[in-house]
């Protein structure tokens, strides 16, 4: 009878924790379908946390994979001054050392004792006695820590500890979408607002002022060590450097490129985005040397287009050697038809003005003319000789001459000029 009752009991630990899992499962799978919003999906994951293990605190690190260190980033308690601030390093405390070992780990009692615990005078939890740590990992890196503490003893069954690296693990997916997701919204307003200043550009002054901008932005975003903005001459033979968030001298000043002769001048000519795995090791980079000295590997440029003709390119580096996936080729090209439209715009304020300026010319000359052949009996073609005569020996403009003509014929006749 013993036995029997035993493997009764057994059996039914063993439904418990089988109900469990699919209960989790389908939360799970619900904040998947759900909208992927960072903060809202971690806090349904403390709850799920919370409700599988009855602790008395839930807390998540997240990776700063830019920092390379774990932030406090969703809780059980109330941690508002904590939340995005409080930072471990890769393997400090028990929590640092979780993620860079990828085990997870479990202390029944006096957790706060351990040689690896780190005190944080912010965190009661601190003080609290037991402590079951699990990494979160996408494929095999580490993305963050889920933390469950009890303030008195408790024992971590091995189903507990089993039942939260499958919480872990499954949940790794979504708080990498949910991460995508709101890097794709800051990606989406950086370029709206890009687009926006980009429209308001009334000059060549901040046309550089706004090429700089969007490289120092790029290199940021896909983390690439050089993003530079090249621009085709208006013979369509060069690529002329425009901006570069780069510090190296040599970078900057070197050489403009041959279209028929270079990398980027194939961007320019199949209007298709290019990438390089090693730029140090490709026949037809120009400037081999100069990528082995500032230490750049691969490369992406994408072509400049506007109203179907390429006007430019958009280069990124990485130190590292990259494949560079269909997301960031495709960041790349909202970042180059920023730049085009930047750069058409101030080419149509450019053009305007300078037409405004021309038919602001034109009348002053005539004017003038009318002047110099009433006082001094010239034809037209005379008067306008004579205007551009002067405008020669002088050096200056027609529109000076014409201006300085008109002028002395309302000093002459004052009533007649007001």
């Amino acid at each position: 009878m013993p036995s029997k009752l035993s493997a009764k009991t057994s059996n039914k630990q063993l439904n418990i924790s089988q109900a469990q899992e699919l209960k989790v499962l389908r939360k799970i799978v619900e904040i998947t379908n759900s909208e992927l919003d960072l903060s809202l999906t971690l806090k349904e994951v403390v709850t799920i946390v919370n409700d599988m293990t009855k602790a008395d605190s839930v807390l998540i690190y997240l990776f700063d994979e830019k920092k390379r260190n774990l932030v406090l980033t969703a809780s059980k308690t109330p941690h508002k001054k904590e939340l995005g601030n409080l930072v471990l390093k890769a393997g400090e405390g028990i929590t640092g050392w979780v993620a860079k070992e990828n085990r997870p780990v479990a202390i029944t009692n006096g957790a706060y004792k351990d040689s690896r615990f780190k005190n944080f005078d912010v965190l009661p939890e601190d003080q609290y006695e037991a402590f079951l740590s699990v990494p979160i990992t996408d494929n095999n890196r580490p993305i963050g820590v889920i933390n469950v503490q009890h303030k008195k003893a408790h024992e971590y069954a091995q189903n507990s500890i089993d039942l939260l690296a499958l919480i872990a693990k499954q949940v790794s997916g979504v708080i990498e979408n949910a991460r995508l997701f709101e890097e794709a919204k800051m990606k989406a307003l950086q370029f709206d607002s890009l687009h926006k200043v980009s429209k308001s550009i009334i000059s060549k002054e901040y046309l550089d002022e706004i090429l700089n901008l969007i490289v120092v932005v790029t290199a940021e975003m896909l983390n690439s060590k050089i993003c530079s903005v090249m621009l085709l001459d208006k013979k369509g033979k060069e690529l002329k450097m425009m901006a570069t968030q780069s510090l190296s001298e040599a970078y900057k000043k070197k050489p403009n490129l041959n279209v028929n002769s270079s990398i980027n001048g194939d961007v320019i000519k199949n209007k298709k985005p290019k990438a390089i795995y090693d730029v140090r090791q490709e026949e037809r980079y120009s400037y081999r040397d100069l990528a082995i000295k500032e230490n750049l590997t691969s490369m992406l440029a994408v072509p400049m287009i506007v109203k179907d003709e390429a006007i430019g390119v958009v280069s990124v580096y990485t130190q590292e050697p990259h494949n560079f996936t269909e997301e960031e080729i495709s960041v790349l090209q909202m970042v180059a038809n920023q730049a085009a439209v930047a750069v058409e715009n101030t080419n149509l304020v450019e053009e305007t003005l300078k037409a405004k300026e021309e038919l602001e010319t034109r009348k002053l000359v005539e004017r003038a003319k009318g002047i110099l052949m009433k006082l001094q009996g010239l034809s037209e073609e005379a008067a306008h000789r004579l205007i551009h005569k002067k405008a020669m020996d002088s050096c200056r403009s027609k529109k000076d001459i014409a201006e300085s003509i008109i002028l002395m014929e309302e000093l002459q006749n004052p009533r007649k000029g007001n």
